[in-house]
């Protein structure tokens, strides 16, 4: 293995998308690689503060926060600028964008030497209805910047399909590396004293379904059971979840808690509930099951591809109705529970692991590496 200067480009560093750069970025300087990030400056919050804080004396390539909004514009011209000096300055080999509007800024920077371009989506412009004006202008950018795209990694087969269908057929290499994660993931999670039945946890938005989630509480109160839950995040939804809580005369029942790591969340309920309308492949449905966590699911995205043989238990996206009963169903069946839960945590500890994510997303280096000659003549080769 030869030592690579990779440098990774994201927006906001929250959720799943910075867990899988912040678990890759680890996992490179393991193995002798030079990493860089840059990020943006504006979001965030304590969490994403504290990780950036113990990353910052390993990244030879150093760390970089600037404004990055999140729609395209104008606005996005200082960005554009200091990405491209971070890029001149360090010189890397790699340029992996994470995200739209990352993967826009690796592709469009402009570099002093050649350079891959890899690009993840981690769903994103993915996601979006595309019948909007919104939609179809990312759609439009997606489809000019495939040109400036050498490496088109993702976490699911059901995103490489959705990007076919939606953008086309990349111009550069296609890889399919799942998320995985570690084996001290797979430690069980004590329960808090004061645990809830349901726990949520992840981003405050109309695609993670919690509106669905509240409605299906709601509906169980209706029918005599008392269920609690709490809601562990933020996001722009905060406040329209918050009022329908209230108006669904639920104050006493859902509580809210900040964004936190995951097993300090999944200590808050007995059973994770995760409502999504949309995914692509989430880390907090992974590391609920290495936890040996009881999880409530929905059938998008890429959950099925985790969940395997297991994906008849799924719930149909949108659907309060189903929630609701597959809610009572765990609560009322704890067994059947642990059983799915023992045999999702097998299939996940089976074919979801981080070193093999890391391994794969640098065999695609690698791969695409080997396709640009004046790159590949550039860097010593591989020991």
């Amino acid at each position: 293995m030869r030592s690579l200067k990779i440098l990774h480009v994201l927006r906001a560093p929250i959720g799943g998308l910075f867990r899988h750069v912040v678990d890759l970025v680890h996992g490179q300087i393991a193995r002798g690689h030079q990493v860089g990030i840059v990020a943006d400056s504006s979001t965030g919050n304590a969490r994403s503060r504290e990780i950036f804080a113990g990353l910052a004396p390993l990244l030879a390539l150093g760390l970089t926060l600037t404004p990055v909004h999140r729609p395209f514009g104008p606005q996005d011209l200082p960005a554009a600028w200091q990405i491209t000096k971070r890029v001149r300055k360090t010189e890397p080999d790699v340029i992996h964008g994470h995200g739209a509007k990352g993967g826009a800024f690796a592709r469009l920077a402009l570099a002093a030497k050649p350079a891959i371009r890899a690009y993840t989506p981690h769903g994103g412009s993915l996601l979006l209805d595309h019948t909007s004006f919104t939609g179809k202008a990312y759609l439009a950018l997606e489809r000019m910047l495939m040109w400036r795209g050498d490496l088109y990694l993702f976490e699911s087969a059901y995103s490489a399909r959705i990007f076919d269908g939606k953008i086309g057929q990349p111009v550069g290499l296609v890889r399919v590396v799942h998320n995985g994660v570690a084996g001290n993931e797979f430690a069980p999670v004590t329960l808090a004293d004061h645990a809830t039945d349901l726990v949520f946890l992840g981003e405050f938005r109309p695609v993670k379904g919690i509106d669905l989630l509240i409605d299906a509480i709601a509906s169980l109160h209706r029918g005599g059971a008392h269920v609690t839950a709490t809601l562990v995040g933020e996001g722009p939804d905060m406040a329209s979840l918050s009022a329908q809580v209230a108006r669904t005369e639920l104050t006493g029942f859902i509580r809210f808690a900040p964004p936190m790591p995951a097993r300090a969340a999944m200590a808050l309920g007995r059973i994770m509930v995760i409502p999504s309308r949309a995914e692509s492949l989430p880390y907090v449905v992974l590391e609920a099951a290495s936890a040996g966590k009881p999880l409530i699911t929905t059938s998008v995205g890429g959950i099925p591809e985790i969940y395997g043989p297991l994906s008849p238990v799924l719930v149909p996206p949108g659907d309060v109705t189903v929630l609701a009963a597959a809610i009572a169903s765990a609560l009322a069946d704890p067994d059947a529970m642990v059983e799915i839960t023992r045999k999702l945590r097998a299939q996940v500890a089976a074919a979801f692991s981080a070193d093999a994510m890391v391994d794969g997303v640098i065999a695609g280096y690698e791969q695409a590496i080997r396709r640009v000659p004046a790159l590949s003549r550039a860097l010593p080769a591989q020991a």
